[in-house]
């Protein structure tokens, strides 16, 4: 063997070894690596349930927020538009046939009372008429109880009503709508898709709006396209409600060797997996590990006992769920694992990234300690 040849394995053994030592003292990464994953199972005595997916395991974890109405909500149907309620605020004029009437001044043949409000019992006052309840009836009922009062003092008045906006049939709208603020329920407005478009329209991305209606102690929420792709979702709106129009706030974590490190908000109302990765940029084809894609969770008992098949479950377990995007039938489970809020998507690198970097900070060493030393000793 000659002396060239000795000499060459020693400097490739010599550089395997500063290889391993350097890779030993820790290189900057994204995270762990796939062996250590896998180390930190329960069934290593670790503390997450290593879980690779299977079509059963994406049926069993394939949860998405269900949201509708109640059939409270449902069966409650519209409110008369024209029936007045405590708050409400009334117009009313009043004529008389005497040129010295009750109401009505010298020289005037009419007398008007704007911004009668009706109070919280349900009544107003009208002078010579008294203390009348004007909630539950419509303007024409409470036209004939005023003309009855009045007509025992004045000969044949006559009498009009009229139901302004007010407070005692309103609604509230804050959120993402073009323009926030209290609307009165009228007839076009009684429902709430009607009343959303009131408002002026969305102005969120209409896939992922959700509607908040709150009535009483009572919270509901759904999503705007049910609204029209359900007719029974549109429910009749109560005086009182307030509407929320918000954009899904769920959003999970990408983290690894994909294009992008960061929070990503929900782009539509389920997310798969294989959907979330393309969310960010996919894979990166410098770094990444295909064999190695991880979904971290937080998965509570109910499902954690349907994933294993065990009795034994007590309340919420960690998951680490194992994706192998080399397969074709890997993909398909990247296609129908179904990723929840708070989910931390995670991407290993791949041992030959690892070896690359090592490589290339001990060759960067040595080059620089090269420079150095031909600088030194010129």
């Amino acid at each position: 063997m000659t002396s060239s040849v000795i000499s060459t394995g020693v400097r490739v053994l010599t550089l395997s070894l500063l290889v391993l030592a350097v890779g030993s003292c820790g290189l900057p990464r994204s995270g762990p690596n796939k062996r250590e994953i896998f180390a930190s199972s329960v069934q290593r005595e670790g503390d997450a349930f290593i879980v690779s997916v299977t079509d059963r395991v994406a049926r069993a974890t394939a949860v998405a927020p269900a949201l509708g109405f109640s059939d409270a909500f449902k069966h409650a149907g519209p409110i008369g538009s024209d029936t007045i309620r405590p708050g409400d605020t009334l117009g009313l004029t009043v004529w008389e046939n005497v040129e010295d009437g009750l109401l009505v001044g010298t020289g005037q043949n009419a007398a008007i009372l704007e911004e009668v409000q009706v109070d919280g019992a349900g009544f107003i006052f009208i002078p010579y008429a008294g203390r009348i309840r004007a909630a539950g009836n419509t303007p024409e009922q409470l036209r004939g109880i005023i003309t009855r009062q009045l007509d025992t003092q004045t000969p044949d008045p006559q009498v009009q009503v009229r139901r302004l906006a007010g407070d005692g049939s309103t609604v509230s709208l804050v959120g993402g709508v073009t323009q926030q603020g209290v609307y009165p329920i009228e007839r076009p407005t009684r429902t709430l898709s009607a009343m959303i478009a009131r408002a002026g329209g969305i102005t969120t991305e209409q896939d992922i709006t959700q509607v908040t209606v709150v009535r009483g102690d009572r919270t509901e929420k759904v999503w705007l396209s049910d609204l029209f792709k359900y007719p029974q979702l549109d429910i009749a709106l109560r005086p009182g409600d307030r509407i929320v129009v918000e954009e899904d706030t769920r959003a999970f974590v990408a983290l690894g060797a994909t294009g992008q490190q960061t929070r990503v908000p929900f782009t539509a109302q389920t997310l798969s997996a294989i959907e979330a990765i393309a969310q960010v940029g996919g894979l990166n084809t410098n770094l990444a590990d295909p064999t190695g894609v991880f979904v971290f969770r937080n998965e509570p008992e109910e499902i954690a006992k349907q994933v294993l098949g065990r009795t034994d479950i007590t309340g919420t377990q960690r998951f680490v769920y194992v994706l192998d995007l080399t397969r074709p039938m890997g993909m398909f489970h990247a296609r129908d694992f179904v990723v929840r809020d708070g989910d931390t998507v995670y991407v290993t690198e791949a041992p030959y990234a690892t070896w690359d970097k090592s490589l290339t900070a001990i060759t960067g060493s040595l080059s620089t300690a090269s420079a150095t030393g031909n600088l030194v000793n010129p």
